[in-house]
């Protein structure tokens, strides 16, 4: 086995947890039983002692396929040969509701479509990211994993050998024949596992298909680029975990944003900063319900301040505060790329722009969602004034360097949002406030971004004070209405970031790095490609300065179908697109996809408009 390409994988899970299955029908990550829980399928980052639950052909194949069921999460890897075409089927049965207890199964049915296919599988779990030891046995309908406070049965209706620490089968199936497996934790309790029967399999796999049918016609989006948008949505549904509406950021950890680099992240938390678009993304598709719940999330954190009344920049997804990084020595990293981190020691920096995507996230939601109460607003006066007396402190930014802080403009802007949108949500509730202190705070930060953000030499915003780098964060400056988009200084820094790096820009073929890391180093080795979230920013950007200037338009509207074209076979994004076009950093990205569904819900207006 090697390494496959970070975009030949798709992804399936049941809003508790996920598994990445890759295109050779090779599931090479899962954690379990939750998103942050250890890993018991590694391979992608350790593809000898990682583990993996594999079934393909034991023949040659001379193509493979792999889609999912139209409108679902439940992905189709198809295999064709000049003897037959196999196919495997995998999902993860859905709860009917948030917070229902069931299995967390995983359920593979494979397939002989046409012909006759001989197949081979192989399932070898490897706990806790490698480090704990487990023993086989075989049970009634399979074998039973042994390990360290955790026991999974595999269920098969195939003949199952023991080998090697795992399970594994050889098996002809002619035009119409199934083999089902499924692996899921065993309770004590509740009986043996036993495996499924062909209808019991097709019944699950129905009602699968029906939840995630029934899920997506909630969606209000009718316009253009509508596929992508709802596979969009699809995916964030994914990386929701359903007991307390929290989204993961990825549900991986350490795939690298350089091959064989050290810039590798555990990303299994949900960040304070993707409030705002979480929410604005699925009020903007209708998807009302999914938004209170990750509300009711936010509201849970502002009752749970720091000693000094601030927030942190990210918690687990239950609302842990403590995340503590480790390295994973043992594991040699996807295709080299080491160290592997679990946890993540960002998650007591100091990143002050969270304050204004918290802020902005409640404004919208008291916008489009439901009213606030007034207990919520009791804990928002408190941050608010956090605000106030700290926004003037450096800090790590956005992009969470390990260099030493800064005065970096975006946590500034953000900084001003967090002042604005509570002014206007107490104007809007007529809330009690101290609205002059809000007010002059509000109207000094401004005056200091305009001042000491501002560099004239570029023609731009710039990323921190001081500095002549540019910074793709700032392209949020129109977005959050802190400019109009058609302001001149709006217009000349969308001007100064299209131009190529080489030209002190930050856009690369269409595609747009965060900053330039030759003129802004952040205290990491390696390189990094460009920045997926970016690019939706700056077509944004342009789709606003578009109602004047009929270019920005046009230009937004190729960028960002340019940008389709990046997304792997099944239309999912890694954080990052490499130099030749390939998937980096962790993936799937919840950040990339809804800036995707806001980058194309107002490109799609905007058209409208101009029609």
């Amino acid at each position: 086995m090697t390494y496959r390409p970070i975009e030949d994988y798709g992804i399936i899970g049941d809003m508790h947890t996920a598994a990445l299955v890759g295109i050779d029908g090779s599931i090479d990550w899962l954690c379990y039983p939750r998103f942050d829980s250890p890993s018991i399928f590694a391979a992608i980052l350790d593809d000898e002692k990682g583990g993996r639950f594999r079934v393909a052909p034991s023949c040659p194949v001379a193509a493979r396929r792999q889609l999912y069921w139209p409108d679902t999460n439940v992905l189709v890897t198809r295999f064709l040969s000049p003897n037959g075409v196999g196919e495997v089927r995998d999902f993860m049965p859905v709860a009917s509701r948030p917070g229902r207890d069931h299995r967390h199964h995983l359920i593979r049915i494979v397939r002989a479509v046409r012909g006759t296919m001989p197949f081979a599988m192989m399932c070898r779990p490897a706990f806790n990211f490698a480090r704990d030891e487990h023993r086989v046995e075989r049970s009634d309908d399979g074998v039973l994993f042994r390990g360290k406070g955790l026991t999974l049965a595999l269920t098969a209706d195939v003949a199952l050998d023991l080998e090697d620490g795992g399970a594994v089968a050889t098996f002809r199936l002619d035009e119409g024949q199934t083999a089902i497996m499924a692996l899921g934790e065993v309770i004590e309790g509740e009986g043996k596992p036993r495996s499924l029967t062909a209808a019991e399999a097709d019944e699950v796999f129905r009602l699968t298909v029906t939840y995630w049918r029934r899920w997506l016609s909630n969606s209000q989006y009718r316009g253009r680029w509508r596929e992508a948008v709802h596979r969009s949505a699809l995916a964030l549904k994914l990386l929701t975990y359903a007991p307390t509406g929290a989204i993961v950021a990825a549900p991986t950890c350490s795939l690298p944003e350089e091959i064989g680099g050290m810039r590798n992240w555990d990303y299994r938390y949900t960040w304070i900063r993707d409030a705002a678009f979480t929410l604005y993304a699925f009020l903007r598709l209708g998807f009302t319900d999914e938004a209170a719940h990750f509300m009711e999330w936010i509201e849970a954190r502002a009752h749970e301040l720091e000693p000094d009344g601030s927030l942190q920049v990210m918690y687990g997804i239950d609302g842990r505060h403590e995340l503590t990084e480790e390295t994973l020595d043992h594991l040699e990293g996807y295709r080299g790329s080491h160290p592997v981190r679990v946890g993540n020691g960002a998650y007591n920096q100091l990143q002050l722009d969270i304050y204004g995507e918290l802020l902005d996230s409640v404004y919208l939601f008291n916008k489009y969602g439901s009213p606030i109460s007034f207990e919520l607003w009791t804990h928002l006066v408190e941050l608010t004034d956090w605000v106030v007396n700290n926004w003037q402190k450096e800090d790590e930014g956005i992009w969470e360097i390990r260099g030493g802080r800064k005065h970096f403009v975006y946590s500034k802007l953000m900084c001003w949002v967090a002042l604005d949108r509570a002014i206007r949500l107490a104007d809007k509730r007529s809330f009690p406030a101290p609205r002059d202190k809000w007010l002059a705070a509000r109207d000094t930060i401004y005056l200091e971004i305009m001042n000491e953000g501002w560099s004239e030499t570029r023609g731009a915003f710039v990323q921190h004070y001081g500095s002549d780098s540019l910074d793709a964060a700032n392209l949020m400056m129109p977005l959050v209405f802190f400019l109009s988009p058609t302001d001149p200084r709006t217009l000349s820094m969308l001007e100064a970031v299209v131009q190529s790096p080489s030209k002190g820009g930050l856009v690369s073929n269409g595609l747009v790095h965060r900053y330039n890391l030759a003129e802004s180093p952040d205290g990491l080795r390696g390189e990094e490609g460009t920045f997926n979230i970016c690019t939706f920013w700056l077509v944004e950007a342009m789709t606003r300065a578009g109602k004047i200037d009929h270019k920005w338009l046009e230009t937004a509207r190729l960028t960002f179908e340019q940008m389709l074209g990046y997304a792997n076979h099944l239309g999912l994004y890694a954080e990052e697109t490499g130099p030749s076009g390939e998937a980096l950093g962790n993936f799937p990205q919840a950040f990339t996809h809804l800036s995707l569904i806001s980058a194309a819900y107002n490109l799609d207006r905007a058209l409208g408009e101009h029609d």
